[in-house]
């Protein structure tokens, strides 16, 4: 174009300067490479990954687990394909679709469950059934239609961080404003930096998918990429913005943005400070107190426990250990609650329990990745998060934790060397106070090794539907008890064996296609 104006004279300077700073792979992550080669470009393209993208983004339901377990036998890598589904998950949903943005935040745990299956020819099943689910919404949705276009960055005044910006046009529903500014963060500085100014907006709230969608989203760089963070980050823009035109919602938050900064200067939780681990019996009396606080409190005694040092993985472990008790104590939903797939009595899907535990496990993960401040904030809105779904049914109190007495007393006098099998046989009846008491007793007497444990559990969480959960919430349990302290680390088990039991007799869709065509 030779007669251009001096406006686009500079702009293309502008975009050459941005590629130059930031590399021209996240550039174009960004949407400048294709806006620079042709402005009238309006779709997100992804390099040497655009063949597998539109194959997953065009293939019907129908025939996408055949197709993917031709192109697996042909040599495409698992990892590819989660890498190509991600990007197709978030160019057509762009974080605003429910089912869409679900799906998304199950590919990277379907792929950790791969990795642990011994059987080399079923290890794709955990992936093939959350690609399955990505096609199916994505007929549902169009597939045509795209959510996530090239977006050019806008210029931003230099008095407050990008992140208080991209904050302020959230509140205003402005997600042209939104989207530019985030533009600009993602080509003023590194993938990590971009992540840290997206948390300013993150944490104007707590809410579940608020807090996991950007937590599996940058999980997911690792199989796309961090040149295509900015792909996988926008996501979060986009749900923000929507979420804040609820103004319910905008009402709902108001406290945690009013108290969220008086902790942080009452605190003076600003600066950096050295950290000490707690000793054993701190963890475990410290989940006590969070249990049983108000929202506001938690969050309080949270940010306390950070001026004093206390280590992060400390306050971590005791938040998980919270949100742990409120999937042993639930008596599962009401009558009025109940609906397909998630009948009376039931805890899997979105229940209370399953929800914080997923949650605190997010806000915990972003603490350990993020910047000073992302990590204070994220604890201590983990603390009110956990305070504030306790209070959601004040029934939790009351309620006993599972295995209760009468649980444990039926299951005394069974053989060790059975309980596996008499485990395995709970589930399938979906008694869920069985499954507890039996999974209480392996881990009481080392009847069984955890990896066996986990291993029976995972091939449910695989074969049965879950109800969009099943894969998140295998993968919290798994990580929370890796990484946990030996007193509390097998009342993981306890909540994922109530989880299976509960979600037991759904069959995940094309599952028994995709064995037959693995084994064949």
């Amino acid at each position: 174009m030779l007669n251009r104006t001096r406006r686009e004279l500079f702009a293309d300077i502008g975009k050459g300067m941005i590629a130059a700073s930031v590399g021209t792979a996240f550039a174009a992550d960004l949407g400048f490479g294709t806006a620079f080669a042709a402005e009238e470009s309006t779709r997100l393209t992804f390099g040497d990954l655009d063949p597998l993208v539109n194959f997953l983004q065009e293939t019907p339901p129908d025939k996408l687990v055949a197709g993917v377990v031709a192109k697996l036998k042909s040599g495409t890598e698992l990892k590819q394909l989660v890498a190509a589904a991600a990007l197709t998950n978030a160019r057509a949903f762009g974080g605003e679709d429910y089912i869409g943005f679900h799906t998304l935040m199950a590919l990277a745990p379907a792929y950790q469950m791969s990795q642990e299956e011994p059987k080399a020819e079923l290890k794709p099943l955990a992936v093939l059934k959350v690609l399955h689910r990505n096609a199916s919404r994505l007929k549902d949705w169009g597939n045509a239609k795209e959510t996530l276009k090239p977006v050019k960055p806008v210029e931003l005044a230099t008095d407050r961080r990008g992140g208080e910006h991209l904050r302020d046009a959230a509140r205003k529903h402005d997600m042209a404003a939104a989207e530019g500014i985030f533009a600009n963060i993602c080509a003023a500085g590194t993938p990590e930096h971009a992540l840290n100014e997206l948390m300013v907006e993150v944490d104007d709230a707590t809410e579940v998918h608020r807090v996991v969608l950007v937590s599996r989203a940058w999980d997911l760089t690792r199989f796309v990429g961090t040149e295509r963070a900015a792909t996988m980050l926008r996501q979060s823009v986009h749900y923000c913005v929507n979420g804040e035109k609820n103004q319910n919602q905008a009402k709902y938050n108001a406290p945690i943005r009013e108290l969220l900064p008086k902790l942080l200067d009452t605190h003076k939780l600003h600066d950096e400070r050295k950290q000490r681990e707690a000793d054993d019996e701190w963890t475990p009396a410290f989940a006590e107190v969070l249990f049983n606080a108000s929202a506001a409190d938690a969050a309080g005694a949270v940010a306390a426990a950070i001026a004093d040092g206390i280590s992060a993985n400390a306050i971590g472990e005791a938040l998980s250990l919270a949100a742990n008790q409120l999937i042993l104590r639930d008596e599962g939903r009401p009558k009025a609650g109940a609906s397909a797939g998630k009948p009376e009595g039931s805890i899997h899907g979105d229940s209370v329990g399953v929800h914080s535990c997923d949650t605190i496990h997010a806000w915990r993960n972003l603490a350990s990745i993020g910047d000073r401040r992302t990590r204070v904030t994220s604890l201590i809105l983990a603390g009110y998060q956990v305070g504030r779904d306790r209070t959601s049914r004040g029934e939790f109190l009351k309620w006993d934790a599972y295995p209760r007495a009468d649980h444990a007393e039926k299951v005394k006098g069974l053989p060790a060397d059975g309980l596996m099998k008499e485990l395995d046989g709970a589930i399938r009846d979906k008694d869920q106070a069985r499954a507890a008491a039996l999974t209480a007793r392996i881990g009481a007497e080392k009847a069984a090794p955890a990896k066996d444990v986990f291993a029976l559990f995972r091939g449910y969480a695989v074969s049965e539907d879950g109800a969009l959960h099943a894969e998140k919430f295998y993968a919290t349990a798994t990580d929370e008890f890796a990484r946990a302290r030996s007193a509390g680390a097998w009342r993981q088990l306890i909540a994922l064996s109530r989880v299976t039991a509960s979600a037991y007799g759904y069959a995940a869709p094309a599952h028994k296609q995709a064995c037959e065509l693995l084994k064949g």
